[in-house]
């Protein structure tokens, strides 16, 4: 399988949502009670593959946070991530296994088997 990953840095330092990661974090939102909540992903070292994602809630982006928005639905992450994440997509899910949110990730060479950590 040819290597497709794009250098970090010529990768847009965007970071896409789908529609339904859009939608589902929109529903967690709304089970939370709390509409100022934005869905916070982060990358930190660690897990199997040298890096890792991190999902949680955040009501407020400090100066080094980047804001992603989709339908209404908002991401946040911070600009040491973005390196990382530049021009990656966030996705939902759902399939006979279970649903779970994705990254597909243009930078990443290598990622296990569940997902959550990746190689550069």
């Amino acid at each position: 399988m040819p290597d497709t990953a794009i250098p970090a840095d010529t990768a847009p330092r965007i970071l896409a949502v789908s529609e339904s990661a859009a939608k589902r974090v929109a529903f967690l939102i709304e089970q939370e009670g709390n509409p100022n909540l934005m869905l916070r992903l982060t990358v930190s070292g660690g897990g199997c593959s040298g890096f890792q994602y991190g999902f949680g809630f955040d009501d407020t982006a400090g100066d080094e946070d980047h804001v992603f928005e989709k339908n209404g639905t908002r991401v946040v992450t911070d600009d040491a991530s973005l390196d990382l994440l530049a021009g990656s997509t966030l996705d939902y899910v759902e399939d006979l296994m279970g649903a779970a949110f994705q990254i597909k990730n243009p930078n990443a060479t290598a990622s296990c088997g569940c997902g959550n950590s990746f190689a550069v």
